[in-house]
């Protein structure tokens, strides 16, 4: 494992302010010939997030050089974590110098089975951040695991379907992918399949999709930094069908987006 901040080695006095600290944002990837795909997406997402965090961002020239400093420590593939944090800490309205801690590990892809994922009410707070300190996803996962499903999906106060814990979700209608109605995090994952679909000419819609919708569906799957598709085979009491051409068909999409070096 590989541990930057900013653009050096991180050292246990760098670490030890972060270890109970929730007030952060950070981005996901899979690396592989230490090159990223959706680097612009990352990017975005890391300054978007900044903004609405901190109201003031790290340049994405500084951004790249760090990424680059990490991954040109470890091995070509790896996960990659890269998570931008105030020096300021939590619980204070003063201003501090944006700092960036990279983390690498071995690469990831995810799980190979269907999932059944049990149905939860649940919004997250600012649902478009992936910030930290996010306690519910994993209590509601063990929560789920415990009855017998893989995961869970969450539903909002409207009753509609958003995400998974980790995962955004997409459906099949047959002719088209669905996309969920509902505040979620926009996944990396699924900003580059939007585009790469619809570069394809695939078609898309946006849809409000709720529990008792998904009989009239014909796949789902989920995604996230580690995987362009996973099946996904119950959702609650709904039994939805393989899909395996709508996976393969996410998959394949996925491989053409280019892979681009810090």
């Amino acid at each position: 494992m590989i541990v930057h901040r900013n653009g050096r080695a991180a050292t246990a006095d760098d670490l030890a302010p972060l270890a109970f600290a929730g007030y952060a944002h950070f981005t996901a990837a899979q690396v592989r010939d230490r090159r990223i795909r959706g680097l612009d997406l990352h990017l975005e997402r890391l300054r978007t997030a900044s903004l609405e965090l901190f109201g003031t961002a790290l340049p994405d020239d500084v951004v790249r050089t760090h990424l680059r400093t990490a991954l040109a420590a470890g091995p070509a593939d790896v996960s990659l974590m890269a998570t931008v944090y105030s020096a300021a800490g939590e619980f204070t309205a003063a201003d501090g110098a944006l700092d960036l801690l990279v983390r690498t590990g071995p690469p990831l892809t995810g799980p190979d089975s269907p999932l059944a994922l049990a149905v939860v009410e649940h919004e997250r707070y600012l649902p478009a951040v992936k910030h930290v300190g996010e306690v519910a996803k994993t209590h509601v996962l063990r929560t789920a695991a415990a009855v017998g499903f893989d995961d869970a999906a969450f539903v909002d106060r409207q009753g509609r379907l958003s995400e998974a814990s980790i995962w955004n979700l997409a459906f099949w209608d047959g002719s088209a992918v669905v996309w969920p109605v509902a505040d979620v995090l926009g996944g990396i994952t699924m900003g580059i399949l939007r585009r790469q679909l619809a570069a394809r000419g695939v078609p898309q819609r946006d849809a409000e999709v709720r529990p008792g919708d998904l009989v009239g569906l014909t796949g789902a799957v989920v995604m996230n930094s580690w995987t362009p598709g996973i099946a996904v085979h119950r959702i609650g009491e709904a039994a939805l069908p393989a899909a395996p051409e709508f996976v393969a068909l996410l998959h394949e999409v996925y491989g053409v987006e280019p892979l681009t070096a810090p």
